[in-house]
């Protein structure tokens, strides 16, 4: 049984803008997580969805609007400080130390969020506490049958395994995850939508994607993007049935063979 607490608010952003110039990416963006549940962004390329995890990541600042964690204004706190309150974010690209092991990567994650800069003498793996979640984190994504392989052999599914392992060693209670199933195949992608409805129990989490399958696999709720702006907000079930949707992005519902 979950042990989420339903219905908590732990990231809000409303009405978020952001322009370069006289372009504007995102205009009037609004979007909710709360634990327990997994909110997708889906659109187009160029809809502003990476623009749209950015502002929430700490990358971009927004032009205009507010970003609030468990209730507290973060929206002029950098990346690195929304990270140590809880916000943990992947990329696009896979982010990892390629020649160290799968533990040590996990490991330093888990220094990152207590770094100890007066023990420099001190070895790190002798660190017990950040082998112990390190060890947890990578159990927690399904790799503790590769804890000791050097991560540059790890098939490409692995290595975004990694990479989240390496964010929920950073403690974080909001996951921003862009495009984790980019590039997998069948089996692997299968994989990752088990992992990602496993962390949901806890967690709160947003999901860039554009694997169809599985958006509607996961997500509690899809917020449709277009040239920057919301089309629609709802449960799975309202978004493959919406007109305004097929024609914007899904193309007819009969296409989504969901």
């Amino acid at each position: 049984m979950s042990t989420a607490k339903t219905n908590e608010i732990l990231l809000q952003a409303d009405k978020l803008t952001r322009r370069f110039g006289g372009l504007v990416a995102n205009r009037d963006v609004s979007v909710t997580i709360e634990r327990g549940m997994i909110h997708v962004l889906l659109g187009p390329n160029g809809a502003g969805k990476s623009t749209c995890i950015n502002m929430l990541s700490g990358d971009l600042p927004p032009s205009e609007g507010t970003i609030r964690f468990m209730g507290n204004d973060i929206t002029g706190l950098t990346a690195a400080q929304r990270s140590k309150v809880g916000i943990g974010r992947s990329y696009q690209r896979t982010n990892i130390f390629p020649q160290f092991t799968v533990l040590e990567n996990v490991r330093l994650a888990a220094q990152s969020r207590n770094q100890q800069p007066w023990r420099i003498f001190s070895k790190a793996m002798a660190q017990q506490w950040a082998l112990d979640k390190a060890r947890a984190c990578i159990a927690e994504a399904g790799l503790d049958k590769r804890t000791d392989w050097v991560a540059g052999v790890l098939s490409h599914g692995e290595q975004r395994q990694l990479e989240i392992a390496m964010v929920l060693a950073t403690d974080a209670q909001v996951l921003l995850l862009d495009e984790p199933l980019a590039g997998m195949g069948s089996e692997e992608s299968a994989k990752m939508v088990d992992l990602l409805k496993r962390l949901r129990a806890t967690r709160g989490i947003l999901l860039v994607e554009h694997d169809m399958d599985a958006v509607f696999a996961v997500a509690d709720v899809i917020t449709v993007m277009v040239n920057g702006e919301m089309l629609e907000c709802g449960p799975p079930a309202q978004i493959k049935a919406s007109v305004a949707v097929q024609q914007a992005y899904l193309g007819t519902e009969d296409s989504l063979h969901v």
